[in-house]
C-alpha cells in the first residue's frame, strides 16, 4: 500500500491528511507511476479550498516526475523503466505513486532531472504556451508579467528575455525584486510602494505594452487593462487574488479596441503531439541553460499542508518540490 495527501472536505491547509491508499493496478492505456518528486502550484490551493470544484474524498495535484512500474495493456507511448514526468489529468499527484492516463506521461530526457522535472512541467509548459503561443513573444518586444518572482514568472522572464523582449515585471518586496531582476526582469515594480501602471508608462516612453500577463486577478485586471498598447493583449491565466469580477466589454473599445484572453494548459496540451512538442521546446530551452529551472523550497510529502501555508503566506519563491 501506498500513502497519499488527500482531503474530506473544503477548506484551509488543516484539511489535507496522510492516508494509505491503494494505488492499483493500470488498465488499458494506463500507467503506473512511482513518484519521486511532485510539484506544488497555487492552483492546487484552489481546489483544496473548493474554489475549483473537486469530487470529494480526493486526492490533490497534477503535476510530479518518476518511474514507469507497470503499463496496461496498448501502452505504447511508455514503457517499464523509463523516467517520466506529467502535468494535468486527473488529481492525485500528491501522492507514493498512482495509475495515470499514459497519453499525458512524457519521457525525460538526459539532462533533466526529477526533481527539475516535477518543477517545472506545470510552469514551465504555462510559460511556452504564454509566450510562444498565446502571445509569440519577439525580439523588441516589450511585456508585462505580473508575479514576476513566481515560479512561472521566474521561467517566463528567462524565457522572453532570451528571445529579445524587454520584460517588466511586478513583484511584492525587495528581495523578490533582487530574484526577479537575476532572472531576466528589466523593470522590476514593487507593486507595494509604486503605481506600476505609471511606472509601465515611464518604462515605456507612454507607449505601454502589447501584453499584459496576469495570475493575480482581481487585485490587478483593471490596471493591468491601462498599461496595454491600443489593440493589446490581456491574457488572465490566474487568479491568486480572487476571480475578476465581470466586465463590460465597452470597457476594451475605451481603452483601444483591447484583446482579452483566459487560457489553460489543459486545452494547449489537450493533444498528444502538442503535449510532446511544447515539452520538448521546454527541455531544449533548459538544456541550452538560456532557461534555468531551480527548486528553491522542498517539503516532504507528508508535509503538504506546510507547504500550501507558505505559498499562500507568500513566502515562498521560485519552484517548490515535494518530495518522497
Amino acid at each position: 500500500m501506498a500513502h497519499a495527501i488527500r482531503f474530506h472536505e473544503t477548506g484551509g491547509p488543516e484539511v489535507l491528511v496522510w492516508e494509505q491508499v491503494d494505488a492499483g493496478q493500470p488498465g488499458p492505456g494506463e500507467a503506473r507511476v512511482r513518484h519521486t518528486a511532485i510539484g506544488l502550484n497555487y492552483v492546487d490551493t484552489y481546489v483544496r479550498s473548493g474554489a475549483y470544484p473537486a469530487s470529494l474524498p480526493s486526492g490533490l495535484g497534477t503535476e510530479a516526475a518518476g518511474v514507469v512500474e507497470a503499463v496496461g495493456p496498448g501502452v505504447t507511448d511508455v514503457k517499464v523503466g523509463d523516467r517520466v514526468a506529467y502535468s494535468g489529468g486527473p488529481q492525485g499527484a500528491y501522492s507514493e505513486e498512482r495509475v495515470m492516463p499514459a497519453d499525458r506521461l512524457v519521457v525525460l530526457p538526459d539532462g533533466i532531472s526529477d526533481q527539475q522535472a516535477a518543477a517545472m512541467m506545470l510552469k514551465g509548459m504555462t510559460a511556452q504556451y504564454l509566450i510562444r503561443q498565446t502571445y509569440k513573444v519577439g525580439s523588441g518586444d516589450t511585456i508585462l508579467f505580473h508575479a514576476a518572482a513566481g515560479g512561472v514568472g521566474l521561467i517566463a522572464c528567462q524565457w522572453a528575455k532570451a528571445v529579445g523582449a524587454t520584460v517588466i515585471g511586478t513583484v511584492g518586496n525587495d528581495e523578490k525584486a533582487k530574484l526577479a531582476k537575476a532572472h531576466g526582469c528589466d523593470h522590476p515594480i514593487l507593486y507595494t510602494r509604486e503605481n506600476f501602471v505609471e511606472r509601465v508608462r515611464g518604462i515605456t516612453g507612454g507607449n505601454m505594452v502589447p501584453v499584459v500577463y496576469d495570475s493575480v486577478g482581481k487585485d490587478t485586471f483593471s490596471s493591468s487593462l491601462d498599461c496595454l498598447a491600443p489593440r493589446g493583449l490581456m491574457v488572465l491565466f490566474g487568479q491568486s487574488s480572487g476571480a475578476v469580477e465581470p466586465v463590460d466589454l465597452g470597457i476594451l473599445a475605451q481603452k483601444g479596441s483591447l484583446y482579452v484572453t483566459r487560457p489553460t494548459l489543459r486545452t494547449y496540451a489537450d493533444k498528444r503531439a502538442d503535449l510532446l512538442a511544447m515539452a520538448q521546446e521546454l527541455f531544449d530551452v533548459v538544456r541550452s541553460g538560456a532557461v534555468k529551472i531551480e527548486v528553491n523550497q522542498t517539503y516532504p510529502l507528508r508535509d503538504a499542508a506546510k507547504a500550501h501555508q507558505d505559498l499562500q503566506a507568500r513566502k515562498t519563491t521560485g519552484s517548490t518540490i515535494l518530495t518522497v
